[in-house]
Parts: C-alpha cells; sequence; structure tokens
C-alpha cells in the first residue's frame, strides 16, 4: 500500500533535521580517518606497560612484522581496529533503534542517540587514556545506531514516488560528512588545548581534544534543534508491535525475515558496502606508498570525494532514479563502481598517475552513489509502512557489519599481495551482487 504523502508543514523541517543528524553522525564516524597514525604515536608514548593499550598493541605488532611494510601495516591494523570496533556497536544497534522507533515513534529516539553520541564526544575530549578513548567509540557506535531511524523518518516523509529523492538527501549527507569529518581531524589536529594550557592534561586533556570539541558542540546544535523544530514523522496509528529481543539479532532478523526480496536486497547492499570498505581502509596507505602521498595531500583525496559525491546524490541521482528506476539505477552504480576499483588500481599500482587516479575516484564516487541511493530506495520501498525502522534498521546494521569485518581482509590482501591487487579483487567481487540484483524486481508505486 502506498504510504500517505506527510503533512505539508512537516516535510521540510524533518528533511532538515534528518539531514543535519546523518551530517554529524558521519562526522563522528570519519573524523579521526586521518589520525590513525598519530593516536598510534600518541598512546605508544603515554600508555603504561601492561595496559589494555599494550596488549592490543602487542597482538598487532605480531601480525604487522608478518608484512612487507610493518610499520604502515601497523598504523593500518590500529585505524582499522577503530573503525570496526564503531562498525560493530552500529550492527549491533541499529536494528534496536530501527524497531524501537516504529514502537514509540522517530523522535524520542533520535533524541536519546543524539544526546548519547554528545556524550561520547565529551568523554573523547577527555580520553588522554586509551581505555577512555575506546570506551568513546563504542558509546559512538551505539548511538550511531540511530542513521537506520533517520533514514527510515525520509520513508515517512516521503510519498513511494519521491522516495529515491528523498534517499538522495541521505547521500547528500553521507557525501558531506565524509567531507566534512576528515577534514576537520586533519586540519584541527595541529591545534593542541596543552600548547597553551599545559595543566588541561590532568583533566585528560590530549592533543586530540579540538576535533573532538568540536563534534561535540555539533551534537548540541543537533540536540536543541530537534527538541525545538523536529516534527514527529511516524503517527500512532502506523507504529507496530514492539520487537521480541530475539528478532533484534541482526543475522537472526535477516533470515526470519519473510520476504524474499528483502533478503536478497539486504545481502546485494551487504556485498557492495563489504566491497567499498576495500577502499575505506586502504586508499590512504596506498597512495602513500605508490604517490608519496601526505596526510594534506591525502585530505585533498577526501575533498574530492566528497564534493562529487554531494553533487551526484544531491542533484544527479535526484533526477536520474525517478527517470530510470531504483532497480536499473542501483545496478548501473555498482558496475560503475567495479570498473572505478579496477582503473584505481592500475592508475596508482601500474601507471601511478595523479590525474588519471582523480578520473577514478570521480566515477568511482559516482557509482557510489547511484548504487547507494538506489538500494537504500529499494529496501524503504519493499517494506511495509510499519516496519520501515526495522527494515531500514537491518539493512544498515548489515553495511555495517560489512565494514567491521571488511578492514581485516583488506588490510591482509593489501599488505600481501599489493594496492593494485586489492583493487582488482574489490572490483571483481562487486560482480556477484551486480548478478544477484538482477534478479530484484520492480517495487510497486
Amino acid at each position: 500500500m502506498p504510504s500517505a504523502p506527510p503533512a505539508s508543514g512537516a516535510k521540510p523541517l524533518s528533511l532538515g533535521v534528518i539531514f543535519l543528524t546523518l551530517y554529524i553522525d558521519l562526522i563522528g564516524f570519519s573524523i579521526f580517518f586521518p589520525l590513525g597514525p598519530e593516536l598510534l604515536k600518541y598512546y605508544i608514548a603515554h600508555e603504561s606497560i601492561g595496559g589494555l593499550f599494550a596488549t592490543i598493541f602487542a597482538h598487532l605488532q605480531t601480525i604487522a612484522v608478518a608484512t612487507h611494510a610493518p610499520a604502515m601495516a601497523l598504523g593500518a591494523l590500529f585505524a582499522g581496529l577503530l573503525g570496526s570496533v564503531y562498525s560493530l556497536m552500529q550492527f549491533l544497534f541499529s536494528p534496536v533503534w530501527g524497531a524501537r522507533s516504529d514502537r514509540v515513534g522517530r523522535r524520542p529516539v533520535l533524541l536519546v542517540t543524539i544526546a548519547g553520541n554528545a556524550l561520547s564526544f565529551l568523554v573523547l575530549f577527555f580520553s588522554s587514556s586509551f581505555t577512555l578513548f575506546l570506551l568513546s567509540r563504542v558509546v559512538s557506535g551505539i548511538m550511531g545506531g540511530n542513521l537506520a531511524v533517520a533514514i527510515a523518518a525520509v520513508s515517512d516523509v516521503t510519498t513511494r514516488e519521491n522516495r529515491a529523492k528523498g534517499m538522495g538527501v541521505v547521500g547528500a549527507a553521507f557525501g558531506l560528512g565524509f567531507l566534512t569529518g576528515p577534514a576537520i581531524g586533519g586540519l584541527t589536529a595541529g591545534f593542541s588545548l596543552l600548547d597553551r594550557w599545559p595543566g588541561l592534561a590532568a583533566w585528560g586533556v590530549h592533543p586530540f581534544s579540538v576535533p573532538a570539541g568540536l563534534a561535540f558542540l555539533l551534537c548540541l546544535v543537533n540536540l536543541v534543534w530537534i527538541n525545538a523544530r523536529f516534527t514527529e514523522t511516524l503517527p500512532p496509528e502506523k507504529r507496530g508491535a514492539d520487537l521480541a529481543p530475539r528478532v533484534r539479532n541482526p543475522l537472526r532478523a535477516l533470515f526470519t525475515l519473510p520476504d524474499r526480496t528483502l533478503r536478497r536486497v539486504n545481502l546485494v547492499g551487504f556485498l557492495v558496502t563489504f566491497c567499498f570498505s576495500f577502499f575505506e581502509t586502504t586508499i590512504a596507505f596506498f597512495t602513500a606508498d605508490q604517490l608519496n602521498y601526505t596526510p594534506r595531500q591525502l585530505t585533498m583525496v577526501f575533498v574530492h570525494l566528497g564534493v562529487v559525491s554531494i553533487l551526484t546524490q544531491g542533484l544527479l541521482v535526484r533526477r536520474a532514479v525517478p527517470r530510470f528506476g531504483e532497480k536499473r539505477s542501483s545496478l548501473a552504480g555498482i558496475g560503475l563502481l567495479a570498473l572505478s576499483f579496477i582503473a584505481l588500481g592500475l592508475s596508482v599500482g601500474i601507471a601511478r598517475s595523479a590525474p588519471l587516479m582523480f578520473v577514478a575516484l570521480t566515477f568511482c564516487a559516482i557509482g557510489s552513489g547511484f548504487a547507494n541511493v538506489g538500494l537504500t530506495s529499494l529496501v524503504s520501498l519493499y517494506a511495509s509502512p510499519e516496519e520501515q525502522g526495522r527494515v531500514t534498521g537491518i539493512y544498515r546494521s548489515l553495511g555495517f557489519l560489512a565494514r567491521a569485518a571488511s578492514p581485516v581482509v583488506a588490510g591482509v590482501l593489501f599488505f600481501q599481495a599489493g594496492g593494485t591487487a586489492t583493487f582488482v579483487v574489490a572490483g571483481a567481487g562487486l560482480l556477484l551482487p551486480l548478478f544477484l540484483g538482477l534478479a530484484l524486481p520492480q517495487p510497486h508505486k
């Protein structure tokens, strides 16, 4: 049954708040992308022997010495660990928050989770201890499960015919978040409060407190705005019954979905995210190894990707998907992404050409935009109005599971076989979700 259009007064406010929520969550996810090596150096110098960090560091070092570039591999493993912890928490809690929002509404869940995110950044601000740092990332990952709630709210305030346009807003927020997060982390890491007020070290302030403080302030702005302006998008008559705890297990929930189409599109999304995470995990080390890129030059890579992603998902997708359909758009995006990964591996690893790399990155961002918006729209269209939060939560949680598992595979492949082989494997791996996606039906509108 097509969903009823939202009240005319609620739609602009809701989409604006949803955009900001997603934007800030993605900043939290990506703000430490360029800081992995520096964080590692800091905790090596400041953590005591025998603590949690020393234990983890010893295990990572054992793995890294078996590679051809131990120092680089150690930094990659450390950054991958932080990303995996964050993504694992989102995998576990996205269905919980999604299902809860189906029961009580989107607004209260967003308020709780954004307040929790603010708390995580406040802890991060004072986390000179690695244990506190890790705790902050765990809390942030748990509360970051509200991405599913925000995406479900988009489904609430858009008609089925305009669902892809709404998901284009989601995609633009993702692109802007991945642009802003690494930029904040990279550009503010050199500003340490301890240089001016060294006494703050006694309170746990560290050289990376400034980006954490900025993210905390953004969360507060978002929290105040939602409390003041957000109109509930899910009316009481459309709310479903709460789910039993056993169904909230993401993998169990996937396999117990009665709709085979929903199970298939979730699998396609998982495989696409798994392969795309190869890029997120290794691009910094690939460009440093082959093109001698510095952190500042790497920031330009993320800026380029973010700008193209925003233009793609905010403009191209919003116009193309309604014309060509969600299925064809997503399949075209997956195919373009596969070719772009192979081209990226060859341009950096063989040609060692920065201009060719940026061409490949452009098509990579375009392909990713069409694939993500198309697949997210399909998930929403296949689900009934009463279970948007639950189904979207399952879809998002599987994406985070892919992001938690992929760094291990990509890292081992990169440091054993090289960057070119890694990107070729990722591109070839996308052929599987492309094949599976061919059997997806056209959604009813």
